[in-house]
């Protein structure tokens, strides 16, 4: 039976530590406010407004993987939503020329912060504390400390819903259950192919009903939650930022677990020393790590100024602090070469639902404020904790499922036991991959 469950859950229960507590933080907040957080009305506006905040995790996810910090995607995202809004509004640009040229805007940005990174090897930490100031007296400089209006093409990317394909024959909106629909699919797919592998490393598969059970529960939540977006007040269902989260997060999911660059991060990570060694483009995977989260702080800047309607002074404002947040809260390690964005959004989840919940029972930003750093607090000790008796943080233990599952299959292809990884030169590379920093403190 406790085998079971442990197939059930993915074979660690620790692993879902995290999203046990999200699921507690969402009963709490739907019992102290008297149901309003699971209102349809209430969920667009949390999707909506933290869709920003998400995107930059997934950036800044990448960044503290690779063994850095980026503290300047606040002050970048101010100076991309200002160079936009000058352009489509003063300059007369179209509206989607204005967006490319924002996604190019903050390309440059990156590439001048990576440069410094990579190539010259000063330390992140420096080079983004630096952008931070630079960016931010840029955005005040180009916009003369003046909030600056945009039109409404991004009103709706940032604020607009999926549109109603039939909105008079049936009382919900179809595309909207149609995503869910999909998800399901993905589900099932998952499943399916997660059972084939399974098959061909050992013969010793979990009951079918376990993976019967693993996609009706999550598929009957994506269908419940789905449906509250669905039948909401006329004229909104899932909000498009939402749309644009979920696009990015199966997108950098894909590129972090299933490419070489993906992988490479994760090396660098866990020993960069080693990475190296293996013949690992070091010095390009860090360029690319700073680069791709400018560019995603110039989406996220996009998105949040089509919400608030202009780009203004203020913009940007402790974004860093949110995105570093969710990523510490979602798993990942302070020492590098651990977390996941699927963790990262489940952290910024948390910090949503909680900011959310506590301003619907009335509670001042005081209280938000510290209550938030209590949480990022305990999330941390929970990571230097598990480092401290030998074990890693609950993502890690996930990730190094994941693993040893790809190197029992690759073993058995190889004529090596299943469960037992090939020796020789491929030894070597697998031993980086699964790396845990050398310099996590340990007990004397």
């Amino acid at each position: 039976m406790k085998k079971n469950l442990r197939a059930l859950f993915g074979g660690d229960f620790q692993q879902f530590g995290m999203i046990a507590a999200l699921i507690v933080i969402v009963a709490f907040f739907q019992v102290m406010t008297g149901g309003k957080v699971l209102k349809s009305q209430n969920l667009m506006n949390l999707v909506s407004g933290n869709a920003y905040v998400l995107i930059l995790a997934m950036g800044m996810v990448l960044v503290i993987i690779a063994g850095h910090i980026d503290l300047s995607v606040g002050s970048v995202a101010a100076f991309v939503g200002i160079i936009v809004a000058k352009l489509v509004t003063e300059v007369g640009l179209p509206a989607p020329v204005g967006l490319l040229a924002g996604l190019g805007v903050g390309f440059l940005v990156g590439s001048w912060q990576g440069f410094w990174v990579a190539k010259w090897g000063i330390p992140a930490f420096i080079v983004t504390l630096a952008g931070q100031m630079l960016f931010r007296g840029a955005n005040q400089l180009v916009g003369k400390s003046l909030s600056v209006p945009v039109p409404s093409f991004f009103k709706k990317l940032g604020a607009g819903y999926i549109p109603d394909i039939a909105p008079n024959a049936i009382p919900f909106n179809l595309p909207t259950m149609l995503l869910a629909v999909l998800g399901v699919l993905a589900l099932i797919w998952g499943e399916f192919r997660r059972r084939r592998q399974q098959a061909e490393v050992t013969d010793d598969l979990p009951p079918i009903w376990i993976p019967i059970v693993r996609v009706a529960v999550i598929g009957g939540v994506l269908v419940w939650f789905m449906w509250l977006f669905a039948t909401g007040l006329p004229g909104t269902s899932f909000p498009i930022p939402g749309i644009i989260v979920v696009v990015l997060a199966f997108l950098f999911s894909f590129i972090s677990t299933r490419t070489v660059f993906g992988r490479s991060v994760y090396a660098i990570g866990g020993n960069r020393a080693a990475a190296a060694l293996t013949g690992i483009r070091v010095t390009r995977t860090n360029f690319i790590v700073i680069c791709t989260s400018s560019v995603l702080a110039a989406v996220a800047a996009m998105v949040f100024i089509g919400r608030a309607t202009s780009s203004g002074p203020a913009d940007g404002t402790n974004w860093e602090l949110d995105a570093i947040a969710a990523c510490f809260i979602g798993g990942a390690s302070v020492w590098g070469g651990i977390g996941t964005i699927g963790g990262t959004m489940v952290g910024a989840l948390v910090m949503a639902f909680l900011n959310n919940g506590l301003q619907l029972m009335g509670i001042g930003s005081d209280w938000t404020q510290i209550i938030k750093g209590l949480v990022l607090l305990l999330a941390v000790a929970v990571d230097v904790y598990s480092k401290r008796q030998g074990r890693r943080s609950l993502i890690g233990t996930f990730m190094s499922a994941r693993r040893n599952q790809k190197l029992a299959k690759s073993g058995s292809s190889n004529g090596a036991p299943a469960g037992v990884a090939p020796e020789g030169p491929n030894e070597t590379v697998a031993s980086v991959y699964s790396q845990t920093p050398d310099d996590a403190p340990k007990k004397e």
